[in-house]
């Protein structure tokens, strides 16, 4: 396409955009405040409304199984509250009440007529970032060359979850490319962060993650490579989990660099509690998804491996590590801060918690970073110069096309140091538990060396992309704000290196003041039951 073709392509995409959210919908004039309050000062929504998208998933699951909700309400209302997210923080790239609302009335037919639910989401809307199938709708992944096809079929993911009875009404918005933890393409422009707009929602996911803190949905689907749901996650507070690779199903899904099978992209979930996220988790591995995707591992739910957790945890007997410098670059005061408090929470309950050496994070950094760019980023530019629209500036922070390719040969030693480094860091886990004689449960650290970041500030994805390496489970827990009264800028610090002193310099307690701050808990790989019952256990030390 020409300069015009393209950018007439995407005003086209934004006036359809537009055209999807009813009249009454509409915020008519400017409205102060935070993003994240203005619901609250609008009458869009009902106050049974505004009760509904308050509420968590577990809640409304019950109430639609017990048929004191409908679904065609529940839907309605987050629906509406979708459409305000759009609107104040630009997190949408398709939104399709119309289907919505068809699927619900379906689904309320079917339990007036059998007097029970169809699965264990009946009726419940589920927000999906644009990366997922839906039939009928666009996935553009923010290419301008991805608009203007509609699927002709469901993703697996979407498939089960849509057996498990959930209503799709939403796709949200991601980077160009899906490569770097900012959200921002030629197509709509920038995402923002609901409690501040001059902050980053994070990325890849980081639409969801702004729908979902926006309560526009009450559980979304993300994806990860590189930290995609657990940076959104944390820069909107917001629980999230990595999965282990194999666990859930990514089959049908759209993707960048499509067949690279070094480091895996993940599907998973992103909530306001640990319980939604579980009950994604578990509603979908009812669906044995393993039938429908061959890479996905027959694992069912296991009860037993939550109740182990809970058994330690009643107990007092957790046994667990941290850290929260990786030898690359000192996370800011705020996160450094919120590990402490973590620690200092589970020491005061009784539970063990030790220093962690965090082993060659400098070397899987730059392996990883490696692997993303070794087809010297011909896949992403095939499809950015399909419509001649210009790359955003973000890429050349993890993706540089003046890298040379890597030949056959290169990416299977890649294959190989990565496997060693998994291998080696599995030695590390098995020798802290032989110096201590006890089992390690999960590591604390950070998710990333800043809390939510001004925008184009992101620099280092070495906290969250270690552990899609390693491929270890990993969970996000919200855990407090940064605060400009304690969360001073240390002036005598050091930096190890440049993009340490980069990072260090980027923090100003004015700037970075009410931005969340989480850590994520790291577990051995397929420990999503365990990893999860700790991330939640924690969260209730500090008030979830």
């Amino acid at each position: 396409m020409s300069s015009t073709a393209w950018e007439s392509a995407a005003a086209d995409k934004r006036a359809r955009l537009q055209k999807s959210i009813p009249e009454e919908w509409k915020i008519k004039s400017p409205i102060e405040g935070p993003a994240i309050d203005v619901p609250d000062q609008l009458s869009v929504l009902s106050p049974s409304e505004m009760k509904i998208t308050n509420s968590s998933a577990m809640e409304l699951v019950v109430q639609l199984a017990n048929g004191t909700l409908k679904s065609v309400d529940v839907t309605l209302a987050f629906c509406k509250r979708a459409a305000l997210a759009y609107q104040l923080v630009n997190c949408v790239h398709e939104f399709f009440p119309e289907l919505a609302l068809a699927q619900a009335r379906d689904l309320d037919r079917y339990f007036e007529t059998h007097k029970k639910p169809v699965g264990p989401l009946h009726g419940l809307p589920i927000s999906l970032k644009d990366q997922l199938r839906v039939k009928g709708t666009e996935t553009c992944m923010g290419y301008i060359s991805g608009l203007g096809i509609p699927d002709t079929d469901d993703s697996v993911l979407v498939a089960l979850l849509r057996k498990a009875g959930a209503v799709f009404y939403v796709k949200t918005s991601v980077p160009q490319t899906l490569m770097v933890c900012e959200t921002v393409n030629n197509i709509i422009g920038r995402t923002v962060n609901p409690r501040n707009p001059n902050l980053s929602c994070g990325g890849s996911s980081g639409g969801e993650g702004a729908m979902v803190g926006m309560r526009g949905g009450v559980i979304g689907v993300g994806t990860d490579i590189g930290g995609s749901i657990r940076i959104p996650s944390a820069f909107n507070s917001l629980y999230g989990i990595r999965p282990s690779h194999g666990r859930l199903p990514y089959a049908g899904m759209k993707n960048s660099m499509e067949g690279q099978e070094t480091v895996h992209s993940v599907v998973g979930p992103m909530a306001h509690s640990a319980a939604d996220v579980r009950l994604f988790l578990r509603s979908v591995l009812k669906q044995e998804p393993w039938q429908y995707d061959s890479k996905v591992i027959p694992l069912p739910w296991r009860d037993s491996e939550e109740n182990i957790i809970q058994t330690k945890i009643t107990a007092k007997d957790l046994n667990l590590a941290f850290y929260d410098f990786d030898g690359v670059v000192r996370p800011h005061p705020p996160i450094l801060r919120g590990v402490e408090v973590v620690r200092s929470a589970l020491e005061k309950s009784g539970h063990s918690v030790t220093p962690w050496s965090p082993y060659k994070h400098a070397f899987g950094v730059d392996l990883i970073n490696k692997i993303y760019a070794a087809d010297g980023s011909t896949d992403v530019y095939k499809h950015i110069n399909a419509s001649g629209e210009p790359a955003i500036p973000n890429i050349k922070d993890l993706l540089n096309p003046d890298l040379a390719k890597a030949d056959v040969n290169e990416i299977w030693d890649m294959q190989l140091q990565k496997w060693q480094y998994q291998r080696e860091y599995l030695d590390k886990w098995r020798e802290w538990e032989e110096q201590t004689g006890k089992e390690l449960d999960a590591i604390i650290a950070p998710v990333a060396p800043t809390a939510a970041i001004r925008h184009n500030q992101f620099r280092y994805y070495g906290y969250a992309s270690i552990f899609n390496l390693l491929d270890l489970t990993s969970v996000v827990v919200p855990v407090t704000f940064a605060d400009k009264t304690v969360d001073h800028k240390a002036g005598d610090y050091q930096p190890v290196n440049d993009i340490d002193r980069a990072v260090h310099a980027e923090y100003e307690p004015e700037v970075y003041h009410g931005a969340p701050v989480a850590v994520q808990i790291i577990g051995r790989r397929l420990s999503e039951e365990r990893t999860l019952a700790i991330a939640e256990y924690i969260g209730g030390l500090l008030g979830h």
